[in-house]
């Protein structure tokens, strides 16, 4: 996946909020909001699956600088 080609956190995560301000303000039609629902689950997953790749990226860093700093105390 081409780096612009993924998806946006914060785009994603606001436009989840944005959901579920409206589910929590008013009466759900289920008829009328189901693709409302299948959006926001939609989200949830791509927003979880994003939080994972950032938590390895910050992992990976995490090593190299650790590791690095091992090899100059040697």
């Amino acid at each position: 996946m081409k780096e612009k080609d993924k998806f946006n956190f914060s785009k994603g995560y606001k436009e989840l909020e944005g959901l579920v301000a409206d589910f929590e303000s008013r009466e759900i039609d289920l008829e009328k909001d189901l693709p409302k629902f299948e959006r926001g689950l939609e989200l949830a997953q791509k927003l979880q699956h994003r939080m994972r790749e950032i938590e390895n990226k910050v992992i990976e860093i995490d090593k190299k600088f650790n590791n690095h700093d091992d090899e100059n105390d040697e």
